[in-house]
Parts: C-alpha cells; sequence; structure tokens
C-alpha cells in the first residue's frame, strides 16, 4: 500500500514554506474552526503555538528542509473534516494576523477533496467493504 497522508502541500505553498523557514526557524501549521482567520491554515515557528489533548495532528508536509512541518487541527473541527484530504496551497492576500506569511503579500488556504475509499480505510473512518 503506497504512503497515505491527510494533509499535502502545493510546489507554491512549499517554496513559501521554504522561505519562512529561513527566516523563521522550522515551521508548524494549525488549522481551527471558526469565523475569520480561524477558518485559515496558520503558520507559526515551532513553539510558538502550543497544541493540547484537544489538537489532532493530521500529518506532516516535507517541502525539502530537515524538518517536516507538522499540521494540527482542533478536534472539534477534525468532526466535520475528517473525511477530507487536505492541501494547503498559498494564494495573492493578506495573511492571517498572526500566521508567518501576513507580511508577505501572501496568504496560506486549504483546498479539500474527499477521501479516497483506500485512504478512508486506512485512517480508520470507513470499515473496507465485505
Amino acid at each position: 500500500m503506497p504512503d497515505l497522508s491527510r494533509v499535502d502541500v502545493t510546489d507554491a505553498a512549499a517554496a513559501l514554506l521554504r522561505d519562512l523557514t529561513a527566516k523563521h526557524g522550522p515551521l508548524m501549521f494549525h488549522q481551527s474552526g471558526g469565523c475569520c482567520d480561524g477558518s485559515s491554515p496558520m503558520c507559526y515557528p515551532v513553539g510558538m503555538f502550543l497544541t493540547g489533548p484537544s489538537d489532532v495532528l493530521l500529518g506532516t508536509v516535507d517541502i525539502g528542509v530537515d524538518d517536516p512541518i507538522e499540521v494540527y487541527m482542533s478536534e472539534s473541527q477534525f468532526e466535520y473534516w475528517k473525511f477530507t484530504h487536505l492541501t494547503i496551497d498559498v494564494v495573492p492576500g493578506r495573511g492571517a494576523g498572526f500566521s508567518v506569511e501576513g507580511p508577505t503579500g501572501m496568504r496560506f488556504l486549504i483546498r479539500s477533496r474527499m477521501l479516497t475509499e483506500e485512504e478512508a480505510v486506512a485512517f480508520g473512518v470507513r470499515a473496507a467493504a465485505e
């Protein structure tokens, strides 16, 4: 079975993340629920946002630097998104207030698709067909 992941990153987002890593050091994402900036993927230097027991590690994205970037989501939000695969992308615009891309003129966003049957079974959100 191929390596399956709940989260991925576009080439454009990976390029920006490499630049931000060079400036800020290792990074992490947290995708929380809610409105406004809370519905955007927020990117922080590792240690600047503390995750807790109500956060789910969705996976990591490899952008070609030493440390893969961990991607978290609040457990309550994960209940709504557990059937989806998320891709972190970047588009022109003003980033979220506390997210490190804010001053760059770009902002991160999430693109999603439904999990394939193989992914859903692998992640335990759907039983294999009998």
